[in-house]
């Protein structure tokens, strides 16, 4: 019996925003997210292979979080973010884990580090 939904992993990033529909506008425009806002449950977005849910605040205060991104191209995703309405953390530069990342702050507060591999990891 499988009891974690179809898709789904054991770990789910949950975000809570004052402006949540917002939010999932920023997810979609700066990150190619899949799903759509829904003012009556938390809004299910998917971003590549993973979900995140997006809620209002209400029994909860909005909260913030880092999310590690991983993506095909860490340069125009973070260009993509930025023209999205995220302000710039970090511009893209190569770390010495065989990483290309950035780093930006979503219009909500949360913090994305942005990332690509490009070479081999230590």
């Amino acid at each position: 019996m499988r009891w974690i939904p179809e898709g789904w992993h054991s770990i789910t990033s949950r975000l809570v925003s004052d402006d949540p529909a917002k939010l999932v506008q920023f997810l979609k425009d700066a990150f190619g997210a899949q799903g759509e806002f829904n003012d009556r449950a938390p809004s299910v977005l998917k971003i590549g292979d993973s979900i995140v849910m997006v809620g209002p605040t209400g029994p909860r205060a909005a909260t913030s979080s880092l999310l590690y991104l991983y993506v095909a191209d860490a340069d125009a995703t973070y260009e993509s973010s930025i023209r999205s309405g995220a302000v710039s953390l970090e511009e893209p530069i190569d770390v010495p884990y065989g990483e290309r990342r950035a780093m930006v702050k979503d219009p909500s507060g949360n913090d994305w580090q942005i990332a690509t591999p490009i070479g081999t990891t230590a």
